[in-house]
């Protein structure tokens, strides 16, 4: 048979029939890294993980080590104004001046209603109600903790009372007004039931709320002359690492249940798309 001038192109370009790989096309859909680097890492250059295995080690979520700084400078500071009220220090001097200055300066039916809300019949029924609302919720643990914190606060506030012996600033005569209990009952109860609560409202109010409660009470204990300011000042600071405890179960235990559902539902959805892509690429 005689060659047609279509056979000879054909057979001068064998590769005709095979799919040809378009690189600009490729390349120009790549997205660009500002900082110059590969926008996909080679697998051989990446670092090894542990045992070996080719990898990078995830990171860790949020610092441990800020609670405990934070809890740290509050009982550093809590050490500083006992040590001013044992030894009638410096620092004492202002605080007597402020109180002065404060008290009575509010009608006493307003400061002492809101003394009363450090009382214990007031604010341990609503710690125990969001605890028994977390325990409900199935955070046993972060319920249990912020019992603990509760029954921590006599357990501290009793022998430093005893021990530092200060007596008030309308009653010179009586002792035991070092630290302040109704500011501890009233921040370790309010604080720790917004922080058990705050998980399911998923709002800031709680938390809100909790804080302006604790104010009020120290407030109405200031402006009514039952205590010093430093008195306050220092159950703050001595129920700060506390509740910096329960905050850290309550985070916990929210991290330790529901990402790892999420991550495993994530992957379980990849794993079947790419199943169902590779599938309909053979069908085609």
């Amino acid at each position: 048979m005689s060659e047609t001038p279509r056979s000879r192109e054909t057979e001068g370009d064998t590769s005709t029939g095979l799919p040809q790989h378009r690189i600009g096309h490729a390349f120009a859909h790549t997205p660009h890294r500002s900082d110059s680097r590969s926008p996909q890492t080679p697998r051989g250059v990446r670092q090894p993980g542990p045992g070996g295995r080719p990898g990078t080690t995830p990171p860790v979520p949020g610092r441990p080590a800020t609670p405990l700084l934070i809890a740290a400078l509050c009982g550093l500071l809590f050490s500083l104004v006992t040590w001013q009220v044992l030894v009638s220090g410096p620092l004492l001097t202002p605080d007597h001046e402020l109180s002065r200055a404060l008290v009575r300066t509010v009608p006493d039916s307003v400061t002492e209603r809101l003394s009363d809300l450090g009382n214990i019949p007031v604010a341990v029924p609503v710690l125990a109600l969001a605890m028994a609302y977390a325990a409900r919720r199935g955070r046993l643990l972060a319920a249990g903790a912020a019992g603990l914190a509760m029954a921590l606060v006599p357990a501290l506030v009793i022998p430093f009372k005893e021990w530092t012996a200060r007596p008030g600033p309308l009653e010179p005569w009586a002792a035991g007004y070092f630290p302040s209990g109704h500011t501890a009952t009233a921040a370790v109860a309010y604080i720790g039931a917004a922080l058990l609560v705050r998980p399911y409202t998923r709002r800031p109010w709680p938390m809100a709320v909790a804080l302006a409660l604790t104010a009020a009470t120290a407030a109405g204990l200031i402006l009514r002359g039952w205590h010093w300011p430093l008195d306050a000042a220092a159950s703050l600071l001595m129920c700060t690492p506390l509740l910096l405890g329960v905050a850290r179960v309550v985070t916990y235990g929210r991290s330790g249940r529901q990402p790892r559902g999420i991550r495993w539902g994530k992957s379980r959805l990849s794993r079947g798309s790419t199943r169902s892509r590779s599938g309909d690429a053979r069908t085609r």
